[in-house]
Order: C-alpha cells, then structure tokens, then sequence
C-alpha cells in the first residue's frame, strides 16, 4: 500500500521540527501525492518553519505541563481538552492512514485521538530518556522508534525498532570539504581546529566559559570557530572588541554545519538527540556540556550514553568554566585519545534512520 495521508504531530523545539521534517521529506520522496499534514502547537517553533518547508499545519491550543499545582495547571487542563477536540475532528477531516508523533507538546493530544479512531500510529523518540508524553503514548502505539538502546525501560519491548535520529544529508566528510572549511572560515592550513557549540540561539553557560578562557585560547597553538548563538552574538562581540585573538573565529550562527564538522578536531557541545546523531556520523571526538535546563534531565542521559561507551567526554555544566578550555587544548594535543573517542562514536552511527523510520511506517499499513 502507498503512504497517501500522514499526520505528523509535535515540535516545540529544533530537536523535534528537523525529525519531522525529515520523515516528511523522505515520504514525499518515495510518495510524491502523499498529503501530509503537521500538527503542531499554537506559539511554537514548527507554525513558523514548517509552512517555510512546504507543508501545511494545523496549531492546537496546548501547552506543557506546570511542574507546580494552580491555576496554571487549570490553564493546562481546560488547554488540553479542547486541543484533543480539535485533534479528534482533525482526524475525522483529514482521515489519515497513519499518524506520527515526534514528541514535543502536540503530539500527546494528536496521537490519542488518533489512536482512538484506530489510525495507526508512530513515535519517534530522538532522546535516551523518554519524556512523559511519550511514555504515556507507547501503550498506544504500534511502533516506537528509538535512537538509543535500552529503552525498553520506557516502552513495550515487541514495540521498539533501533532506527536512530535523521540527520542532514550532506553531512558526509570528504578531503575536499575540509579544504573548503579552511577557506569557507578563515583558518590558517595545517593548524588543529576546535568547534564549540552551542544551539542555534546559544547557550550561556558555554559562551561563559569561552569568554573565561579567552586569553589560554590565545595563547594555544590551536584554531577555535565558535557559535554564539543568535541571543549572545552581539554582546560577546561588543565585550571583545579590540580584543578577539587571531586564533578565533566567532559566527553568530553556522548555515554550513558540514564544513565546520570537516574542519574540526574536536567538538564542544550540548548533549540534543540531533546534535549526537550527527556527531556519531561525522565521528568526531566530543566534549559533551549537558543544558540542565531541559525537561527531566534528558541531555545528561544522552551524554552518559556516550559515555557509557567511551565515545565521548562529558563536563557538568556547573563545572566548565574552570574545566572546559583546559580540557579541550588537552583533548586536541592527545591523537589516540581522540582516535579512540572517534572510532566509538562512529560506530554508533546511524546514517539512515530517516528511511528506517518511513519503512516501519509503510509496514504498519501493511497489519
């Protein structure tokens, strides 16, 4: 049977939309009529970006959970009820084969209507921990694919496939992107180059830490790109004005992530599903920092998954600034360590996920 009606449901940040998107894509791909229809939630990331990719959304009312009891949980109830209304007539309208959940605060409302109505339904779960709403779909769903192993301590075991993260396509690391990556930002040839990271809006703690560190990374024989962020690049620059070291290149924001991958000897980043499945692609030998200020502590679950494997470093964020330049100039300047860290984070790779994924979604049409 062809994928010719598909819901894709969820969002709220990049680690979710860029899934979606992905799973969409390669549906349209395979199924050019397929209709494909986003859900989404009211306020959020994917009613701006999913309309700029080409598909159509629907917003739902809902918003995630207060931690504390009050009338914001009663705001989060009455909220709830009317999104799962909307879902169900959504389903009703739209009549999908199936319905895919990429987590975020739309899926839980979405996907139970959907179930409801016996529409098959998908989750893709991109972290090692799985969020509540997830949780609670997976005695709904068929399928639960996953991009970590033993997560059958939240989900039905007959259930879940291993199919890892999508990941962008032109990731592919070549001798030829390295030597554009030289020119592309700047950098001196032959020199050892650090990527520090930090989300596309920036995360504070780590720019701190590079601003801390600023004069060892001027004195290392070492190049450093760093990504600020959208939210931090203007202060940082004005704080260094007259004072930027010729050893650091600062981008506001990285468009040419394959180039910058190419050119880096080592990695600095946030512990995001998205951004360790594309470190295990391009194998890269990474300091993990996990955001503490995400739900239920799931980077610092990604990160020890790593870890766990020795496919990684891993620095509480409470503990880079003293830590986290001295560790990268170390890790630079240690050749087997870091061969030792590539080859396992590699070997965790899981370069097509995105035709996994749409493969069990195809098999559930075929039950």
């Amino acid at each position: 049977m062809k994928l010719e009606r598909v819901i894709i449901s969820g969002g709220g940040t990049g680690g979710h939309i860029f899934p979606a998107l992905a799973i969409a894509g390669e549906i349209r791909k395979r199924f050019p009529g397929a209709e494909i229809l986003f859900v989404g939630a009211e306020g959020r990331m994917e009613m701006e970006k999913v309309p700029q990719a080409g598909y159509r959304i629907i917003g739902l009312p809902v918003t995630g959970m207060p931690r504390k009891p009050g009338v914001g949980m009663v705001r989060f109830v009455v909220r709830l009820l009317k999104s799962y209304n909307l879902a169900q007539k959504i389903i009703n309208q739209f009549k999908p084969q199936i319905a895919i959940g990429v987590g975020g605060f739309a899926s839980g409302p979405l996907l139970r209507a959907a179930a409801g109505k016996k529409v098959p339904c998908l989750i893709q779960e991109q972290n090692s921990f799985a969020g509540i709403t997830n949780k609670l779909l997976g005695k709904k769903a068929k399928t639960i694919c996953v991009a970590f192993e033993r997560m059958e301590r939240y989900f039905p075991k007959n259930k879940i496939v291993i199919t890892g993260n999508p990941v962008r396509e032109n990731l592919k690391i070549t001798d030829e992107a390295k030597r554009e990556a030289i020119n592309y930002f700047g950098l001196n040839k032959g020199k050892k180059i650090i990527l520090v990271l930090g989300g596309s809006l920036g995360a504070q703690s780590v720019n701190e830490a590079v601003m801390m560190g600023i004069d060892k990374i001027a004195a290392a024989d070492v190049e450093f790109i760093w990504q600020t962020g959208s939210f931090y690049y203007k202060r940082i620059m004005e704080k260094l004005e007259g004072k930027i070291p010729d050893n650091l290149v600062i981008k506001e924001f990285i468009s040419r992530m394959d180039l910058a991958y190419a050119a880096a000897g080592v990695v600095i980043s946030r512990a995001g599903a998205g951004t360790i499945s594309e470190l295990c692609l391009v194998g890269k030998p990474a300091i993990l920092v996990p955001s503490p200020n995400v739900a239920e502590d799931h980077q610092t679950k990604n990160a020890l998954a790593l870890v766990d494997k020795q496919a990684a470093i891993m620095i509480a964020d409470n503990e880079i600034d003293e830590k986290l330049i001295n560790e990268a100039l170390r890790l630079i300047d240690m050749p087997e360590e870091c061969s030792r860290l590539a080859n396992n984070i590699e070997r965790m790779a899981r370069p097509h996920a995105t035709r996994h994924i749409v493969d069990e979604a195809e098999k559930l049409l075929e039950e």
